[in-house]
């Protein structure tokens, strides 16, 4: 008897000790550490496509090329309240949340829209940000097209995976969708006539007009922003909550002293400065 019930004792004991070493290795790998990592590298990589003006743009300064604008000054203010230093990654759009996904950059800022289909791969920060879109034009068409169906059959270019891509197809679709990875490049293609018009955000547009007075024009078309497609916050992975909890508290003290305000114009004075 004595030596079946230390059997069971001793059966019971290695069940209890097997679970522990269970729930223990769940609760590691199930710990956030997505802020804490980023403080003990002392760096904060942010993955971002800098051809979209007044958010993200290239400029020589002092013989050497630098990417500024809004969202990296929002970027450098997340930094800072972190205590890390800031890197920035520049690739296509259309690879930026793979680029996050794979782990090879900690944060996504590029104008980027939190749209419901983007939720379902990664996680957002609150809004920085709340944008339109409009159909920008070269300048001999500013009063050509009022309507959507005055641009039946053209050429209307949008970035590739972008919600100007969406809009274009729901809204414009009598017209022939080019998309292009690189925005720089459908400007340019409107430009040189090659494309009618570019379905992009009103800040941009305006930016562009501001700059090129005498190429580019926004259009009459009447455009419309869905409520889940007009704010633009910082991704990160999925389940990071340590980092969006700590993200989100530098763009709360942004909002509420106004320095959010005040980098955007200092971005589009820049873009002036280096156009």
């Amino acid at each position: 008897m004595k030596i079946k019930t230390l059997k069971k004792l001793l059966g019971f004991a290695t069940v209890a000790l097997l679970g522990g070493l269970v729930l223990t290795g769940c609760g590691k790998s199930n710990a956030d550490n997505s802020l804490k990592n980023i403080q003990n590298k002392k760096e904060l990589v942010v993955g971002t496509s800098a051809d979209y003006p007044p958010f993200e743009f290239q400029i020589v300064k002092n013989g050497h090329k630098q990417i500024v604008g809004y969202d990296l000054m929002v970027a450098q203010a997340v930094a800072k309240d972190m205590g890390v230093k800031l890197k920035v990654v520049n690739t296509e759009f259309p690879s930026l949340i793979s680029e996050l996904q794979d782990k090879k950059v900690d944060i996504v800022m590029a104008g980027m829209v939190s749209t419901p289909q983007r939720k379902k791969a990664v996680d957002f920060s609150k809004s920085y940000y709340t944008v339109k879109n409009v159909l920008l034009v070269k300048k001999a068409d500013a009063d050509k097209y009022n309507t959507a169906a005055s641009l039946k059959g053209k050429s209307i270019g949008a970035q590739q995976s972008t919600t100007q891509e969406t809009i274009a197809k729901k809204q414009l679709s009598a017209a022939n969708l080019v998309t292009e990875a690189n925005f720089t490049s459908l400007t340019s293609e409107l430009k040189n006539g090659t494309l009618t018009g570019v379905v992009t955000e009103t800040e941009i547009a305006d930016n562009l007009v501001s700059t090129y007075p005498d190429k580019y024009a926004v259009a009459k078309v009447p455009l419309t922003t869905p409520k889940e497609d007009a704010q633009i916050n910082i991704a990160m992975q999925k389940n990071s909550p340590a980092l969006k909890k700590q993200i989100n508290k530098t763009i709360t003290k942004l909002q509420k002293n106004g320095q959010l305000d005040k980098m955007f114009k200092k971005a589009q004075q820049l873009q002036l400065e280096y156009k």
